[in-house]
């Protein structure tokens, strides 16, 4: 998959899920459940040492999946994650040598911002979009908005404090994409293994998205 059909998904769908869990089983599961609900992106938390063999299995298990590695991610662990099929590289927040390296590497990387000075730092690097996080502790679908009013050609993604209550109001905002965790794929719902209610989540939030956007 190369770094356009990347690109187009994230556009297309709108929402970048969240996966927080060491095992391999889980994220198999969790990632099966969300893309039963339309949403056939995923992004791997890189919380543990064996993040990049996780990557590995939804690669394998799950190829019309597209898999992104976020996180606190280093060069060394970037590296890892698109040696194990990566097609996205994602931060928390904004790591410069993380731009540039994904920019030479041809692959799609949303760095994680805060303020309008990281927002123009990491624009001028050239990266594909950029993640604003946390959101709703600074001010929410306001902030974003005020954002996209001072830098209308950078494609935001909104993320922290995305549930159902706010989804629309940040794709209202200006907000191209969401990065969505918890408030989409429970964590005592992969525990439990209710893969229909991680999948109704999915359908709701595609909804939220859609109507928005209409």
């Amino acid at each position: 998959m190369n770094k356009q059909e990347v690109r187009a998904r994230i556009e297309e769908i709108g929402i970048i899920p969240t996966i927080r869990v060491s095992a391999i089983e889980d994220a198999v599961f969790a990632a099966e459940a969300v893309s039963r609900g339309g949403i056939t992106i995923v992004e791997v938390i890189l919380a543990a040492a064996e993040a990049s063999k996780v990557i590995a299995a939804l690669v394998k298990k799950l190829p019309h999946l597209i898999v992104g590695a976020g996180g606190s991610l280093d060069l060394e662990a970037a590296r890892r994650c698109l040696d194990a099929g990566a097609h996205f590289l994602a931060s928390d927040g904004f790591d410069p040598e993380l731009v540039c390296f994904s920019v030479q590497e041809e692959v799609v990387v949303i760095p994680g911002v805060l303020t309008p000075s990281e927002v123009i730092k990491a624009w001028t690097l050239g990266p594909d979009y950029v993640k604003v996080v946390p959101c709703a502790q600074v001010g929410g679908d306001s902030y974003i908005r005020a954002l996209k009013t001072m830098f209308p050609q950078v494609p935001l993604i909104a993320a922290g404090g995305v549930n159902q209550q706010t989804a629309s109001g940040f794709i209202l905002a200006g907000a191209m994409a969401l990065g969505i965790g918890a408030a989409l794929i429970p964590r005592e719902a992969i525990r439990m293994r209710q893969a229909d209610r991680i999948a109704e989540l999915a359908r709701r939030f595609i909804g939220f998205v859609d109507t928005a956007r209409g």
